[in-house]
């Protein structure tokens, strides 16, 4: 739902962490030295940007803060579906507050002191919790400010409150984000009984090597090699899924002791075949792990409990949603690295 992800710094060292891992919708921006100061307003960055860029009046733009990282995926879209309802003019995001307020003249803001309802029976402030803005250009640019018009509360979980503002605030978002995001993903990945991995691109580097006599070659990683071990030694069957059919990947295979092997184009392609695996052993899709690389992997990617592809992937697999992207390439251990990721998880 996002066609492009804007990271405005001023920060050399972030310029250069965003460039090296080429995260795909992502483009830098330079925010200007007057727009970099400790007094600069957030609208004036957003402000600065839209007028440098050839942005249409009614282009939606998304505010994100980075202060606010238990923000997941599916609050963006979420907010995202609400706000192209076209019931509001800008959205905010906020959370439910239960506290009791009190005005600086001794008066209750929020309740009646004398009759203090109970938690169950009260329903609460809603309160900015600062994770995102939704606008369009032109109201942006008439406003001067993230909101305007008719502004629509996106309800966030209670546990998004907290921003990062001051060192305590790190320690406690770090707790928050063990409990509330990764949890869900460890559970997700702790149910994982079975690993595919496709080959070209993703066990190899994707080069097509030929000897003097025109046989083809591989170059295949031996980090992979032991993460396969590895996956056996904790139970999951593992099986390698490519679209050719070549002996050397029969004599890799064979090395690798997977307990599944396909090889050449199949009706219902690599999903078809992920479905008639877990079939024979009686599991699901969500039980299964798949690493793969381009276009011919989309479909059992974005159907898998948890996929992942090279650093070096195709752009349309980097965009899968919930994708995990390894930070290294096609044959240089991007296999070890997603089963690392696997096992460190269970």
């Amino acid at each position: 739902m996002v066609d492009e992800i804007v990271v405005a710094t001023d920060s050399d060292e972030i310029w250069k962490t965003v460039e090296e891992k080429k995260y795909g919708k992502t483009v830098l921006y330079r925010r200007s030295a007057e727009n970099a100061c400790d007094t600069a307003s957030t609208e004036s960055v957003m402000l600065e940007y839209i007028h440098k860029m050839d942005f249409a009046a009614d282009d939606i733009f998304m505010l994100v803060q980075a202060t606010s990282p238990l923000t997941e995926t599916n609050h963006f879209s979420e907010a995202l579906q609400m706000y192209a309802n076209g019931d509001y003019d800008s959205i905010i995001t906020c959370v439910r507050n239960y506290r009791f307020f009190w005005n600086e003249d001794g008066t209750s803001m929020n309740y009646d002191y004398n009759h203090r309802p109970r938690r169950q029976e009260f329903n609460g402030m809603l309160m900015e919790n600062g994770a995102f803005y939704i606008n369009t250009v032109c109201g942006i640019i008439s406003s001067g400010n993230r909101l305007c018009g008719k502004i629509g509360i996106y309800e966030m979980p209670a546990y998004t409150a907290t921003e990062i503002d001051e060192p305590d605030d790190w320690e406690i978002l770090e707790n928050l984000m063990h409990k509330h995001v990764l949890a869900k993903k460890k559970k997700k990945i702790s149910q994982i009984k079975l690993f595919l991995c496709d080959v070209d691109g993703t066990l190899t580097d994707g080069g097509m090597y030929y000897s003097e006599n025109g046989d083809e070659l591989k170059k295949f990683n031996t980090r992979d090699g032991m993460g396969f071990q590895l996956l056996r030694e904790a139970g999951i069957k593992t099986g390698i899924i490519t679209s050719e059919n070549t002996q050397i990947v029969t004599y890799r295979a064979k090395k690798l002791k997977t307990d599944y092997l396909y090889q050449g184009k199949r009706d219902g392609g690599k999903l078809g075949i992920a479905k008639d695996i877990c079939q024979e052993m009686g599991i699901t899709l969500d039980n299964v792990a798949y690493i793969g690389d381009d276009l011919n992997c989309f479909d059992l990617l974005s159907q898998v409990g948890c996929a992942a592809c090279p650093a070096d992937a195709c752009h349309t697999i980097k965009e899968i949603y919930g994708i995990h992207v390894m930070n290294k390439k096609g044959g240089e251990g991007c296999v070890r690295a997603f089963i690392n990721l696997i096992l460190n998880m269970i």
